[in-house]
């Protein structure tokens, strides 16, 4: 069974730092691309930062380059997103998926319709 666990999420005060983990497993980590989103209340969906096979470039949102730094522990089947310097605007539910039909070579996507499997979310709340 395909899991995505999102965890990590908090409160924190604006220009504090938070590092979400997203657990996996039920499939081959080393074998399929991960994003992160989130999603605000009222809003839409939007893609975060992505991060794929082999040594492609991983992609992050205009709203978070230079403030959030995504990785993965391919030993752990865990990708994690370090977000430093945040704002009001990234209060959120965060959500890592899964893009099965990733391909070496390829970079990753930030569209969601590209991912096949979700995670449960996290709540990330930062007050000003």
């Amino acid at each position: 069974e395909v899991q995505l666990q999102a965890s990590g999420g908090g409160l924190v005060q604006v220009g504090g730092s938070l590092k979400l983990s997203c657990a996996t497993s039920g499939f081959t980590f080393t074998d399929v691309g991960i994003g992160w989103f989130r999603q605000a209340p009222g809003k839409e969906r939007e893609g975060v930062s992505c991060i794929n096979l082999g040594d492609t470039p991983r992609l992050y949102a205009d709203s978070v380059k230079g403030r959030f730094t995504i990785s993965k522990d391919d030993a752990n089947s865990t990708v994690y997103l370090q977000m430093n310097n945040l704002k009001p605007d990234d209060t959120g539910v965060y959500y890592c998926a899964a893009d099965f039909g990733a391909n070496w070579g390829i970079a990753c996507a930030l569209e969601s319709h590209f991912y096949d499997d979700w995670g449960q979310g996290t709540q990330v709340t930062v007050s000003s």
